[in-house]
């Protein structure tokens, strides 16, 4: 990698911390519209959302986060890349679409483990603001992408 390259960053706000995904990997943000809820789905699963064609499954990343989820204005669905495919992910706010010198980038602290390491690939911090960076892979656990591989399954062999 060159001194000079850089990522952008969709940046969001999550229960007053700021995250970002890398710009390749999210597709659309969305208003905030409640999922259609599912019986006997996981309970990091709200619901599916009509997107395009079909339906995708939305995650709120609010409460996978343990942090409050009230529903704003400012509330949004952001539709992610994910595994081959779509899944929704709600959000407090998208804040900005920010440059960030790979440079700048630094793996997370040795402190941060178990399931918060999971999830970042990165902290970016620039001019008193932090930016957490996740990984959208990183988002569920194999235990979880198991159990919504099955909740949506079940659901396509339901409406066969």
């Amino acid at each position: 990698m060159s001194a000079d390259e850089e990522i952008q960053l969709v940046t969001f706000r999550v229960g007053g911390q700021e995250f970002g995904f890398n710009i390749l990997e999210v597709e659309r943000i969305l208003r905030y519209d409640p999922p259609a809820p599912l019986p006997q789905a996981p309970e990091f699963l709200e619901g599916m959302l009509e997107y395009g064609t079909g339906a995708i499954p939305v995650i709120d990343l609010r409460k996978r986060l343990n942090v409050a989820a009230p529903v704003q204005d400012q509330t949004r669905t952001m539709v992610l890349e994910w595994d081959q495919d779509r899944i929704g992910i709600v959000v407090d706010a998208v804040v900005e679409l920010l440059r960030a010198p790979v440079d700048e980038i630094t793996p997370p602290p040795r402190i941060v483990r178990g399931l918060a390491a999971k999830y970042i690939k990165g902290i970016f911090a620039r001019d008193g603001r932090t930016v957490i960076i996740l990984g959208v892979a990183k988002i569920l656990a194999s235990k979880e992408r198991l159990e919504l591989q099955q909740t949506l399954e079940a659901i396509q062999t339901d409406d066969s």
